[in-house]
């Protein structure tokens, strides 16, 4: 079993810059890709960024240019850092962990923190 503690939300004025935190208890962190998704009220969860266990990195149109998501295996941590955030930046940001083996796929999800961007 895997958890998530997602950090580093609140509110920011557009313009803004978070970075949120993710630390995983997991043995052979290294082994997890690890994403980001996040939920606004009212509408689906939708995903952000992905980090793969060998650094690979890939973004959502809206996170590109603007989000950067990292990794320390040494913290078991994942991050996103966000830049020149706006308001329909705001949602409930969600990491998750997937694992993934020749015989199944498994997804662990943290709790989710909030992200406001308003004046």
């Amino acid at each position: 079993q895997v958890q998530l503690v997602e950090s580093g939300g609140g509110l920011v004025q557009p313009g803004g810059s978070l970075r949120l935190s993710c630390a995983a208890s997991a043995s052979a962190f290294s082994s997890y890709g690890m994403r980001w998704f996040r939920q606004a009220p009212g509408k689906q969860r939708e995903w952000v960024a992905t980090i793969t266990n060998s650094g690979i990195t890939n973004y959502a149109d809206s996170a590109k240019g603007r989000f950067t998501i990292s990794r320390d295996n040494a913290k078991n941590t994942v991050y996103l850092q966000m830049n020149s955030l706006n308001p329909e930046d705001t949602a409930v940001y969600y990491c998750n962990a997937r694992l993934v083996t020749v015989a199944t796929t498994r997804d662990y999800w943290g709790q989710g923190t909030q992200v406001t961007v308003s004046s």
